[in-house]
């Protein structure tokens, strides 16, 4: 379909544009940088909106970057003290969910579940052994302000994590925490676990998953939470073209980087599992047309797709509830992943689900496929001399 750009000036409604958006934090005022967080240095002062001036979303940074490790102002990995709070709505945190299961630390680095926000945050699921009971908190704001005191005044992110020791968040940086998790968390995988972020691919990886962040994961939003016409359609036609391209290189390859999945593909399945049913329906709002892609309009992807959804680990009971592919013990289906509305479900809308639902549990037919890791992609194009990503020096050196 050709888009019309020249409807770039059109607004959409912007009725709580970004604060629906998981993971979003509102502008906060200038925080004095703390021990083992970045210096939030920008080249300029970012706006108190998500919103660009010409109506694209801009994601605003995270306030906790603390890295786990041994270094000073990096957090110590002890297993059992830390749980990961966030919505299983919520592609972020799935993210860190699958890296957890992946790799068997689920007792080491426990998640818990936040199960629905207002204009008082998330909330707290009440569980025995949880972050609730221990300190006595009804909100993941409260840990905020435990931590920042006077100086919070946004609300807390999905995911967050906690500090059991002295109930403070640690970091709710979702974009490198399973990177830690695969690395610094290592002494607690479980035997046989996957090499999710191999040292001789970490360079590759980072790269393509920035491209995955700007163009796929965040590029959900970025079509839904525009609000001009334009804005939406510039970030649908990069989205589109981006899935083609994937298609293109999942021809050959059975994961993105050839016959091992890693923290990539992780981070691709988190916006595939969810699309048809949680952000699919917001672009046809955005855009006013049915016409939006499928992931089954691409066939390569979606038997990729499919094959992760079929491997253990990637996608769990709850998950499959929340992401409207089962129904519970009522045989209703979710509506709506942020409130948990209840209520009865259309005979249709079950028959769709559950056709939905069929369709993920065919055979993918990927197993005999390997495949080089070298594509013309970020990173193994001929640009790998140019970059240099990493925290500290010789990251990607052995």
């Amino acid at each position: 379909m050709a888009l019309n750009f020249a409807s770039a000036s059109v607004s959409l409604k912007a009725a709580d544009v970004a604060a629906d958006a998981c993971g979003v934090r509102p502008a906060q005022p200038a925080v004095t940088p703390r021990p083992g967080h970045d210096k939030l240095d920008r080249p300029f002062e970012e706006t108190t909106v998500e919103q660009t001036p010409d109506g694209a979303f801009r994601r605003q940074r995270n306030a906790f970057t603390v890295r786990f490790g041994d270094q000073p102002g990096q957090a110590p990995v002890e297993a059992g003290r830390y749980h990961v709070l966030g919505a299983l709505g919520c592609g972020w945190n799935r993210r860190q969910r699958i890296v957890i299961r992946l790799l068997g630390l689920w007792d080491a680095f426990t998640p818990e579940i936040v199960y629905g926000r207002d204009q008082d945050g998330w909330k707290l699921t009440k569980t025995p052994g949880g972050v609730a009971e221990k300190f006595g908190y009804d909100r993941l704001n409260d840990f905020y302000r435990r931590t920042l005191g006077d100086r919070f005044t946004g609300r807390g992110t999905s995911p967050t994590v906690i500090d059991l020791t002295n109930g403070k968040v640690v970091t709710n940086n979702y974009h490198i925490l399973s990177n830690d998790l695969e690395t610094a968390w290592a002494p607690f995988h479980k035997q046989g676990a996957p090499d999710l972020y191999p040292q001789e691919l970490r360079q590759e990886i980072d790269l393509l998953n920035q491209q995955l962040f700007d163009d796929i994961n965040n590029g959900t939003y970025k079509v839904n939470f525009a609000t001009t016409r334009g804005a939406a359609q510039a970030a649908y036609t990069i989205f589109k073209a981006r899935l083609a391209d994937y298609d293109f290189r999942l021809a050959s390859r059975r994961y993105l980087f050839g016959p091992n999945f890693t923290d990539s593909d992780v981070r691709l399945f988190q916006t595939l599992e969810s699309f048809e049913f949680g952000y699919r329906p917001g672009f046809i709002r955005a855009l006013g047309t049915e016409d939006i892609v499928h992931v089954w309009d691409f066939p390569n992807l979606w038997a990729y797709a499919r094959d992760l959804f079929q491997t253990p680990g990637f996608i769990d009971d709850p998950e499959l509830f929340e992401l409207g592919y089962v129904p519970d013990e009522d045989g209703n289906y979710t509506r709506d992943p942020f409130t948990r509305d209840e209520g009865t479900t259309p005979q249709s809308v079950k028959d769709e689900r559950k056709a939905v639902y069929e369709r993920w549990l065919e055979p993918a037919g990927r197993e005999g496929l390997a495949g080089s890791p070298f594509y013309s992609g970020p990173g193994v194009g001929g640009s790998y001399e140019l970059w240099k990503f990493g925290a500290f020096n010789n990251y990607y050196e052995a």
